[in-house]
């Protein structure tokens, strides 16, 4: 059985966001009173005290400059969580943030939508359909309420 990993945002690009995000505004840390916000760079939540910051993050965007793609008009940015300095990273396991229903938006190697897939369980078997698929080179887990992007697989 084919294990799937799920990828935060890298270390680079959190040095980045950490100044200025992907929608070109300063970035302002604070302090989590109540802890429990979905945190990208380490793909868990956070806990009461951390600080962190709320940033605008373009994930297809910054996927398709490093491969050479034009998403078009599938480029879109979103708010996610990060640590506002840097932290241990994603220590790798089970998929993360799979107790809720999530939507996996599948894309081409071309960074255009193929489609998409409401989850509720069975993230694996879910994420083995969407690469069953010869044409689906990435898959973004999202929030269903808001649709924020929560990471990312790639094919296996």
């Amino acid at each position: 059985m084919t294990t799937y990993i799920a990828r935060p945002v890298e270390a680079p690009v959190l040095n980045e966001l950490r100044h200025v995000d992907d929608s070109g505004r300063r970035t302002f840390p604070f302090t989590d009173e109540e802890g429990g916000a979905p945190l990208r760079c380490c793909l868990r939540r956070s806990r009461p005290g951390e600080r962190i910051a709320l940033v605008a993050y373009a994930p297809l965007r910054r996927w398709a400059a490093a491969t050479g793609v034009d998403p078009a008009a599938y480029d879109e940015q979103g708010p996610v969580f990060v640590h506002a300095g840097e932290c241990a990273g994603f220590e790798g396991g089970s998929l993360p943030f799979t107790q809720a229903r999530r939507v996996l938006r599948h894309y081409s190697a071309d960074g255009r939508i193929l489609g998409g897939l409401l989850v509720e369980t069975g993230f694996e078997d879910a994420l083995r359909k969407a690469f069953d698929d010869p044409a689906v080179a990435l898959v973004h887990v999202r929030a269903v309420e808001y649709g924020c992007f929560l990471y990312e697989v790639r094919r296996p």
